[in-house]
C-alpha cells in the first residue's frame, strides 16, 4: 500500500472532515458574529465524503474525525457515520461538537458506529459562556454530555480553549467537573485562527495550566500510555483521572503531525494553518470514477506539506479562513 508520507517522513493516517461551516454559536476565538455561510448546494454530499474516505483509506488513512462549524447541524449526520464505518480500513471515527444538539442525537450516533466524542466547553459559568460564544446554551451542552454518557460513549473528552481573562476562573472548576463525571478534560492553547486579532498575551501556556491544576485539584504526572503522535500531552492525577493539554503555541507538535483536512465544500488542506488548498470536489462530482486522480491529488498535497506552522516566528502568516470554515 502506498502511504501518505511527506518530505519530512511524517505518515498521515488521520483525516478530519468538516461537514458544514454553519454553527449555532459565534465563539470569539473561532468566527465573526456576522458571517455568510456556504449555500447548501456547495457542500459535499455524504456519498461524496464517503467516496473520498474510501480512496484515502487505500493510502493508509484509518482515522476519521467529523467537524464543522457545528457538525450536528448537518441533517441525518448519523447516516454519514454509518457510511464511513462501513469503509474497509477505517477503524476509528470521532466527532467534535459544541454539544448544543447532542442530547437528541447521541444515541443514534453511537448506534451508527461513532465511538470517540469531543465536546467543546470553555466554562461552567453561564455569563462567561455567553461572553465567549455570544449565545446562550450552557444547559443544553450539559444535557448533551449526560446523554452521551447514557448512550455508551467513553471516555468523553471535553475541550476548553485557554484564553487569559477567562480560563483563570474556569480551569479548576472544569477539571473538577470532568473528574466527578468521568470526562477527560483537554485544554487547548489560544491560537491565531479566529476572526478577532490574535493577542499573544492572551495565550495561557501549558505550564501555567498544570500549576493551577496541581494546586487546585491534585498532583499530576505524565500519563503512562502517552502517545507521542497525539496532539495532546496527557497527564494523570495521582488519585485518578486524566487531563490533556494541546500546546499548539508553546510546544508545537508539527514534527509528529499526521493530519489532513477536507473542508465542507471539498477543499483539501494539509495543515490547519495552510495558506494553499486544492479543490477535490470536481473530481468527486464531475468525474467520480477517477480514483487515481483523487489519490494523486492526496499524495501531492501531503508531499507539499511544510515543516511547521511557524506561529512562533516572524514568518507566520494567518490563514484567510477562520476555524469554522476550515473544520475544528
Amino acid at each position: 500500500m502506498t502511504a501518505l508520507v511527506d518530505t519530512f517522513g511524517r505518515i498521515h493516517n488521520n483525516l478530519r472532515i468538516s461537514v458544514t461551516d454553519r454553527c449555532n454559536l459565534r465563539c470569539t476565538y473561532c468566527m465573526p458574529e456576522n458571517v455568510t455561510f456556504l449555500d447548501k448546494s456547495a457542500l459535499l454530499s455524504f456519498e461524496e465524503m464517503t467516496h473520498f474516505v474510501t480512496v484515502a483509506a487505500t493510502l493508509g488513512v484509518n482515522k476519521i474525525r467529523l467537524t464543522g462549524g457545528e457538525p450536528l447541524l448537518r441533517r441525518n449526520l448519523s447516516e454519514l457515520v454509518r457510511l464511513i464505518a462501513a469503509v474497509p480500513g477505517i477503524t476509528d471515527i470521532g466527532l467534535t461538537t459544541n454539544g448544543l444538539l447532542l442530547a437528541n442525537q447521541a444515541e443514534a450516533l453511537f448506534d451508527a458506529g461513532l465511538r470517540r466524542l469531543n465536546v467543546s466547553l470553555d466554562t461552567l459559568d453561564a455569563g462567561r459562556f455567553f461572553e465567549l460564544s455570544r449565545r446562550d446554551g450552557l444547559p443544553q451542552v450539559l444535557a448533551g454530555l449526560e446523554a452521551a454518557k447514557r448512550a455508551g460513549f467513553g471516555p468523553i473528552k471535553v475541550n476548553a480553549v485557554a484564553i487569559r481573562g477567562f480560563i483563570e476562573h474556569d480551569a479548576v472548576p472544569l477539571a473538577q467537573f470532568c473528574r466527578e463525571n468521568g470526562f477527560e478534560l483537554r485544554f487547548i492553547e489560544y491560537m491565531p485562527i479566529g476572526a478577532d486579532v490574535w493577542e499573544r498575551v492572551k495565550v495561557v501556556f501549558a505550564h501555567e495550566l498544570l500549576e493551577w491544576l496541581e494546586v487546585g485539584v491534585a498532583p499530576l504526572a505524565p500519563a503512562a500510555n502517552y502517545d507521542p503522535r497525539s496532539p495532546a500531552m496527557d497527564f494523570e492525577y495521582a488519585d485518578g483521572g486524566r487531563v490533556g493539554i494541546i500546546a499548539s503555541v508553546s510546544r508545537p507538535f508539527c514534527r509528529s503531525c499526521n493530519r489532513i483536512r477536507l473542508t465542507a465544500e471539498g477543499k483539501l488542506r494539509n495543515c490547519l494553518f495552510a495558506l494553499d488548498e486544492v479543490d477535490v470536489k470536481p473530481l468527486l462530482r464531475m468525474n467520480p470514477t477517477d480514483d487515481a486522480a483523487i489519490r494523486a491529488m492526496l499524495l501531492a498535497n501531503v508531499q507539499a506539506k511544510w515543516e511547521g506552522h511557524e506561529i512562533n516566528s516572524a514568518k507566520f502568516v494567518k490563514p484567510l479562513r477562520t476555524m469554522h470554515a476550515i473544520g475544528g
